[in-house]
């Protein structure tokens, strides 16, 4: 993930000096043949390291084909300000709805699913970027400054959703092991919420979009790290919080982001690697956080679990069997996965004692307890960044006024 947004950055970035010099539709052309074939490399990638690769090249191609897909879109739909509104509108949702959709497809096929579908998709953006219409567009040749009062504001924003979207999956899905498409049900209650705020910041007015929608995505982090079970119940009204949250805040942002007159094709590809700053910012401050949080609590959650072993009611002839599979488990699993901790379970009559059935649901709500505490520092850290949003929101609102 870290690789492919900081791809995103350095494409974005260095695209800057070219778009005087190369026609926005060969840049996009150029983008979505470099996506198309890392998408391939991705799905039928056999290590890491090619993962890794093929995902650096994708965010090379995204850069080039982002960063010129305003002017493009101006071009296709005729209006500017409807073409900025579906751009803004595209980036919002689609940022939020990518993890859900990639639990569905997770789910129903495998993990390279969701790369196998990117590569049909880029060949159908093709079709459009062919169209004679877009062809024609010339290179800008107006010079312009990208503006940039709004960046701060958009970083942090980006840098919190780091902890509503990555974390949140890897909270209900690895730790809560909810499944994928489980999974996906209950983080998409972040982009539902998102998708229903948008007409709001419309009828407010100042700085009552940006800021108000930082307090709400601060809030909805808050209420993630302060869960008080492994329940969808409570996950979903903070994901929701933290949605309207980003409906508020995110689109007016953006907008901001974009010169007013003149040719998008700067400030589009700056606006771009800022929020993928924001992104690469978050990434790199919360997963080492979580990855030490874990560790400590590793400890913690082995005596819990031993606990448990040693008060259930069942004969000793079954909770040795129980204990030396629950080592093998461990054993087998390779570093870095997590365990099936109900196996031992079944394999030794879950299915038909209601008490070994008992300890292996005391045993698991322990576990997740313990893990998801793990999580509340990251939380924390997440809404942090989305209080500082809503500051540099406020400055820029009040340097814009003044």
């Amino acid at each position: 993930m870290t690789a492919y947004n900081l791809a995103v950055v350095i494409g974005a970035f260095a695209l800057r000096p070219f778009v005087r010099r190369v026609r926005p539709a060969w840049l996009a052309l150029a983008g979505l043949g470099i996506f198309l074939v890392a998408s391939v490399v991705c799905a039928v990638s056999g290590s890491l390291e090619t993962l890794v690769a093929g995902r650096v090249a994708q965010g090379i191609g995204a850069a080039l084909l982002l960063g010129v897909s305003l002017p493009l879109l101006v071009v296709l739909s005729g209006d500017r300000r409807r073409a900025v509104a579906l751009w803004v509108a595209a980036g919002t949702l689609g940022t939020a709805v990518g993890p859900a959709l990639g639990g569905i497809l997770t789910e129903a096929f495998d993990w390279r699913a969701i790369f196998a579908v990117q590569a049909p998709l880029a060949a159908v953006a093709i079709a459009a970027v062919v169209h004679p219409s877009a062809r024609a567009l010339p290179a800008p040749t107006e010079k312009g400054r990208a503006p940039l009062g709004s960046a701060p504001a958009l970083v942090f924003t980006y840098a919190a959703l780091v902890g509503a979207l990555f974390l949140a999956v890897l909270l209900v899905v690895t730790v809560w092991d909810y499944g994928p498409l489980a999974g996906a049900g209950i983080v998409s209650a972040l982009p539902l919420a998102a998708l229903c705020a948008r007409p709001l910041p419309a009828r407010l007015s100042g700085q009552a979009d940006v800021v108000g929608g930082s307090a709400l995505l601060a809030a909805g982090l808050a209420a993630l790290a302060l869960l008080p079970a492994s329940d969808p119940a409570y996950a979903v009204p903070a994901l929701a919080l933290a949605g309207v949250g980003l409906g508020l805040a995110l689109p007016p942002l953006t907008r901001a982001s974009l010169t007013r007159e003149g040719d998008l094709t700067r400030s589009g590809a700056t606006s771009v690697g800022v929020r993928h700053v924001g992104l690469v910012v978050g990434l790199l401050a919360v997963a080492p956080l979580l990855a030490s949080e874990l560790d400590d609590e590793e400890e913690t959650a082995t005596l819990n679990a031993t606990a448990v072993i040693l008060d259930a009611e069942v004969p000793l002839t079954t909770k040795i069997p129980i204990t030396l599979d629950l080592y093998r488990e461990f054993q087998r699993v390779p570093e870095g996965e997590i365990p099936d901790l109900s196996r031992p379970f079944e394999e030794n009559g879950a299915a038909y004692d209601s008490d070994v059935a008992a300890a292996r649901d005391s045993l698991l709500e322990s576990v997740q307890a313990v893990l998801t505490r793990a999580f509340r520092s990251s939380f924390v850290l997440s809404a942090l960044f989305a209080v500082l949003a809503g500051i540099a929101g406020f400055a820029f609102g009040r340097r814009t006024a003044a």
